[in-house]
């Protein structure tokens, strides 16, 4: 079943319009090509009038859009020669976390992502991209093995939160998200991490420290959903949009805020409707940074990765009183 956002129903039923226009022309063999190339005139302003002015909350769905890229779609795509990894060594092996060995631009990488599938029977299979303990630590013993061998960590974050349920966080949750931040903080190899769909909270975290953190334009990070949120304040979802917008969550509000380093664009329409060109834009990305990091002596990209956290945020000392 084909997903239509709101924001979208104008072009695709344009586009409709524009494809019934063509077969009617080529079957009656009526030249309509001057109205068909006004019309697609149109529907290229519409394009652009509507991708461009998308609220916080319109990208929020876009990040969700159930034909958006997964970790899997882009390892395809732009990567050779996948090997998986499973397993934790202590639990299990979480499906809602994938992680391998793979060939990019011929050189051996460590990738790791959250994984969510399609179908109810994929998304449940894959936990809907929500992340066990298990998962947090096999994608820290994959990246303790990059370390060992000398590869390039690329990470891929795409999930609404870590699983909550009460198997979680018997088997430790918080600790393994918690151990997982702190010691990606010296994992002696590069690390680079992309938001490519929904960055939720500790979830997202819990593989999200790297030398830079760059965010898909479509994406969105956040230390809770808007739906959360609006539950929180307003006891209901009936504030989901405002709540989007109140949390700062898009691309271009975390750069602003420096709390990423960059914006991935995405081509017109966004990943969900060109995937093969959203996956080139990222590996274009990938690569450039890849370049930047491997220049950097691995004691001082430690030191800088280190930084750059504790250097996110504002704060001011309150004055002492000298009355009090």
């Amino acid at each position: 079943m084909k997903t239509i956002l709101d924001v979208e129903r104008p072009i695709i039923e344009l586009e409709q319009k524009i494809r019934e226009l063509r077969e009617f022309s080529s079957e009656k063999d009526v030249n309509l090509k001057s109205e068909i190339e006004q019309m697609e005139r149109r529907l290229e302003e519409m394009k652009r009038k509507i991708y461009s002015n998308l609220t916080p909350w319109q990208r929020v769905q876009f990040a969700r859009h159930p034909n958006r890229p997964y970790t899997l779609d882009y390892i395809s795509m732009i990567m050779e020669r996948f090997i998986e990894l499973h397993g934790d060594r202590l639990y299990a092996d979480d499906k809602a976390i994938v992680g391998g060995i793979a060939r990019f631009d011929g050189e051996p990488v460590m990738v790791i992502g959250h994984q969510k599938g399609r179908t109810l029977k994929e998304n449940i299979y894959r936990n809907f991209g929500c992340a066990h303990p298990e998962g947090y630590r096999k994608a820290m013993r994959l990246m303790r093995l990059a370390e060992r061998s000398h590869m390039p960590i690329i990470i891929f974050i795409d999930t609404p939160g870590a699983y909550p349920g009460i198997g979680a966080e018997e088997r430790g949750q918080a600790h393994a998200i918690a151990e997982n931040i702190r010691d990606m903080f010296s994992i002696a190899t590069p690390i680079l991490v992309y938001v490519i769909g929904e960055g939720g909270s500790g979830g997202a975290l819990g593989i999200g420290v790297g030398d830079k953190v760059s965010v898909m334009e479509n994406a969105y990070y956040s230390v809770i959903s808007p739906e959360g949120c609006a539950a929180i304040l307003w006891k209901s979802d009936g504030g989901v949009e405002e709540a989007a917008a109140a949390l700062k969550l898009t691309a271009q509000d975390l750069l602003n805020f420096g709390i990423i380093d960059a914006i991935v664009p995405e081509p017109l329409g966004g990943a969900h409707r060109h995937p093969e060109q959203a996956a080139q834009i990222l590996a274009d990305h990938i690569r450039a940074d890849l370049k930047q990091v491997r220049s950097v002596p691995v004691q001082e990209l430690i030191r800088k990765r280190y930084d750059k956290f504790r250097n996110i945020g504002a704060y001011e000392y309150a004055k002492e009183d000298p009355q009090s």
